[in-house]
Protein backbone atom coordinates (compact mmCIF):
# COMPACT_ATOMS: atom_id res chain seq x y z
CA UNK A 1 0.00 0.00 0.00
CA UNK A 2 1.56 3.54 -0.84
CA UNK A 3 0.44 6.74 0.89
CA UNK A 4 0.75 9.93 -0.74
CA UNK A 5 0.57 13.36 0.88
CA UNK A 6 -0.97 16.80 -0.81
CA UNK A 7 1.02 19.82 -1.72
CA UNK A 8 1.97 22.20 0.76
CA UNK A 9 -1.12 23.92 2.00
CA UNK A 10 -3.77 21.57 0.65
CA UNK A 11 -6.02 18.89 1.80
CA UNK A 12 -7.31 16.22 0.56
CA UNK A 13 -10.93 16.99 1.41
CA UNK A 14 -11.01 19.44 -0.43
CA UNK A 15 -8.71 18.09 -3.41
CA UNK A 16 -11.67 15.07 -3.52
CA UNK A 17 -14.47 16.40 -1.70
CA UNK A 18 -16.72 13.24 -2.47
CA UNK A 19 -13.68 10.53 -2.81
CA UNK A 20 -16.51 7.24 -3.38
CA UNK A 21 -17.56 8.78 -6.15
CA UNK A 22 -14.45 9.87 -7.77
CA UNK A 23 -13.33 6.21 -6.82
CA UNK A 24 -16.27 4.68 -9.25
CA UNK A 25 -15.37 7.39 -12.21
CA UNK A 26 -11.93 6.56 -12.24
CA UNK A 27 -11.94 2.59 -11.83
CA UNK A 28 -15.09 1.23 -11.50
CA UNK A 29 -17.98 0.29 -9.18
CA UNK A 30 -16.66 0.07 -4.98
CA UNK A 31 -17.53 -3.74 -4.28
CA UNK A 32 -16.54 -3.57 -0.14
CA UNK A 33 -14.54 -1.79 1.57
CA UNK A 34 -10.70 -2.41 3.78
CA UNK A 35 -9.28 -1.34 6.63
CA UNK A 36 -5.88 0.09 6.61
CA UNK A 37 -4.60 2.05 9.39
CA UNK A 38 -7.80 2.48 11.34
CA UNK A 39 -9.07 3.84 8.21
CA UNK A 40 -11.74 1.88 5.88
CA UNK A 41 -10.61 2.16 2.45
CA UNK A 42 -12.80 1.68 -0.66
CA UNK A 43 -12.33 -1.68 -2.89
CA UNK A 44 -13.16 -1.50 -6.72
CA UNK A 45 -13.10 -5.57 -6.95
CA UNK A 46 -13.47 -6.09 -10.65
CA UNK A 47 -12.00 -2.54 -12.40
CA UNK A 48 -13.45 -1.19 -15.37
CA UNK A 49 -10.39 -1.55 -16.71
CA UNK A 50 -9.22 -5.19 -17.64
CA UNK A 51 -5.26 -4.62 -16.50
CA UNK A 52 -6.42 -4.13 -13.12
CA UNK A 53 -7.43 -7.34 -10.78
CA UNK A 54 -8.71 -4.98 -7.80
CA UNK A 55 -7.91 -1.34 -6.32
CA UNK A 56 -7.67 -0.01 -2.97
CA UNK A 57 -8.45 3.06 -2.41
CA UNK A 58 -9.07 5.86 0.49
CA UNK A 59 -7.82 8.74 2.62
CA UNK A 60 -5.89 7.43 5.82
CA UNK A 61 -6.50 9.68 9.16
CA UNK A 62 -4.24 10.38 11.19
CA UNK A 63 -4.61 12.56 14.22
CA UNK A 64 -2.43 16.30 13.99
CA UNK A 65 -1.64 15.37 10.66
CA UNK A 66 -3.43 15.90 7.39
CA UNK A 67 -4.98 12.94 5.88
CA UNK A 68 -2.83 10.82 3.10
CA UNK A 69 -3.94 9.07 0.52
CA UNK A 70 -3.40 5.21 0.35
CA UNK A 71 -3.62 3.54 -2.57
CA UNK A 72 -2.91 -0.36 -3.62
CA UNK A 73 -3.52 -1.51 -7.64
CA UNK A 74 -3.15 -4.80 -8.05
CA UNK A 75 -2.59 -5.48 -12.05
CA UNK A 76 -2.46 -8.18 -14.06
CA UNK A 77 0.55 -10.39 -15.15
CA UNK A 78 1.09 -8.32 -18.92
CA UNK A 79 2.01 -11.98 -20.09
CA UNK A 80 -1.37 -13.01 -18.90
CA UNK A 81 -3.04 -10.46 -21.56
CA UNK A 82 -4.74 -10.28 -24.91
CA UNK A 83 -4.08 -7.91 -27.81
CA UNK A 84 -7.19 -5.56 -26.74
CA UNK A 85 -5.88 -6.07 -23.13
CA UNK A 86 -2.66 -4.60 -24.14
CA UNK A 87 -4.42 -1.91 -25.49
CA UNK A 88 -6.46 -1.12 -22.33
CA UNK A 89 -2.87 -0.83 -20.30
CA UNK A 90 -2.15 2.82 -21.76
CA UNK A 91 -5.60 3.51 -20.54
CA UNK A 92 -4.46 2.09 -17.13
CA UNK A 93 -1.99 4.03 -16.41
CA UNK A 94 -3.62 7.20 -17.80
CA UNK A 95 -6.21 6.39 -15.10
CA UNK A 96 -3.65 5.60 -12.54
CA UNK A 97 -1.75 9.34 -12.79
CA UNK A 98 -5.32 11.31 -13.55
CA UNK A 99 -6.27 9.95 -10.28
CA UNK A 100 -3.31 10.58 -8.78
CA UNK A 101 -2.86 13.92 -10.19
CA UNK A 102 -6.33 14.79 -9.27
CA UNK A 103 -6.35 13.25 -5.29
CA UNK A 104 -2.25 14.74 -4.37
CA UNK A 105 -2.00 17.75 -6.44
CA UNK A 106 1.39 16.41 -7.66
CA UNK A 107 2.35 15.00 -11.19
CA UNK A 108 4.20 11.74 -11.38
CA UNK A 109 7.38 13.13 -11.13
CA UNK A 110 6.59 15.10 -7.97
CA UNK A 111 5.17 11.96 -6.42
CA UNK A 112 8.69 9.89 -7.60
CA UNK A 113 10.96 12.75 -6.15
CA UNK A 114 8.95 13.28 -2.66
CA UNK A 115 8.95 9.33 -2.18
CA UNK A 116 12.95 9.70 -3.08
CA UNK A 117 13.29 12.44 -0.46
CA UNK A 118 10.82 10.24 2.41
CA UNK A 119 13.63 7.30 1.89
CA UNK A 120 16.11 9.53 2.07
CA UNK A 121 14.85 11.16 5.55
CA UNK A 122 13.89 7.80 6.76
CA UNK A 123 16.81 6.68 9.27
CA UNK A 124 15.73 3.31 10.06
CA UNK A 125 16.05 2.52 5.66
CA UNK A 126 19.42 0.84 5.19
CA UNK A 127 21.24 1.43 2.06
CA UNK A 128 23.35 -1.29 0.80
Amino acid sequence: MKEYKMRRGEYLEERIPDMEASVEDYFGPITDTEEFKGSDLYVVGEPDNPVFEKIVVGAVEYSGKKDKLAVEFHERDPTELGPDELEAAADAVDAKNDFLLEATGRDAKARRDSLKRSVEDDPDHDVA
